[in-house]
């Protein structure tokens, strides 16, 4: 029998992806309920350390997705508060959160990422950073938010149009990486173990937000149909990933593989330090393959923060 905590769920807050948190800390909140814990729903508003202080949980469970939840604030906050917490702490979530701050870290230790280049917004309308395909993404948001594949064959314009929807839109500053062609792969962390490889692949169009959080627009192969050797290669480069970056809990690595090149055509993307836990999460997923129910893997979250 599990000792009876008092936990507090944080979830919500104003990120972009404050629905997909709200769904996750449903879940999380319902499966510690079932467990026998005492929980505290907490959606994260601007008086959020009146509502902990209030709460006075024994522990958090940090259920909220991009800024300020995911980027080290709120975990500077509980520090300060003296909370113990799940997921990353602050060095950690500062560094994961910013994509160029990863690469940074981890290239160094022979993890093998596509090379990028910050560029400012309004370069975009003068001339191409790189020779297309190529990739713009938010420096520091999560879910494939504001992701845009720009190619030859695109409606981006070329150059790209001022007012063509895309993240240039959205965001003053953009990271510019090559296209990876191939496979979309990620491979979930708990604890210290790589818990399987998936292979995501998208009814139409790539991954992106909508993909991610929609039923039925992409299909999940766990574990994926790949060669053995590609697997491991994908969950030892996810393990050292996690452990370079100082991740607790869990952790997700997204990848790109190109399979035409074999293992050197593998490249991690990034580390998700706080992976979705909906339905449709791939965290969950995972876990259930390794046989780990929904509850169980909440509970293992919660034991790590401990």
């Amino acid at each position: 029998m599990v000792e009876p905590l008092h936990v507090a769920v944080l979830m919500g807050g104003w990120s972009a992806e404050r629905e997909v948190s709200l769904m996750s800390g449903a879940g999380v909140a319902d499966a510690l309920e079932s467990l026998g814990h005492r929980v505290t729903r907490i959606d994260m508003g601007r008086d959020v350390a009146q509502r902990l202080a209030e709460a006075a949980p024994d522990v958090v469970f940090n259920a909220l997705h991009g800024t300020p939840g995911e980027d080290g604030s709120v975990q500077g906050l509980m520090d300060l508060m003296g909370l113990r917490y799940t997921h990353s702490g602050l060095e950690t979530s500062v560094i994961a959160i910013d994509k160029e701050l990863t690469k940074m870290l981890l290239v160094p230790h022979g993890i093998r990422m596509p090379k990028g280049e910050i560029v400012a917004t309004e370069s975009l309308y003068e001339a191409d950073p790189m020779a297309r395909p190529y990739v713009l993404k938010p420096v520091n948001e999560g879910s494939s938010v504001g992701v845009a594949i720009v190619t030859r064959e695109g409606n981006y314009g070329d150059p790209i149009g001022r007012d063509v929807e895309g993240p240039w839109r959205h965001f003053d500053r953009l990271l510019a990486e090559p296209f990876v062609r191939g496979h979309e792969l990620t491979v979930a962390v708990l604890g210290d173990e790589a818990l399987a490889v998936t292979e995501l692949m998208p009814v139409k169009g790539f991954y992106d937000y909508d993909a991610k959080y929609t039923d039925g627009l992409t299909r999940h192969v766990c574990p994926a149909d790949i060669p053995h050797e590609i697997a491991e290669a994908a969950m030892a480069m996810a393990l050292k990933a996690h452990r370079l970056l100082g991740c607790r809990g869990c952790s997700r690595a997204d990848f790109r593989w190109d399979d035409e090149q074999g293992e050197a055509g593998l490249y991690l993307l990034e580390v998700n330090t706080q992976p979705g836990m909906t339905p449709l999460s791939l965290v969950p997923e995972q876990a259930k393959y390794r046989g780990l129910s929904y509850p169980e893997l909440v509970q293992r979250i919660v034991e790590e923060a401990l």
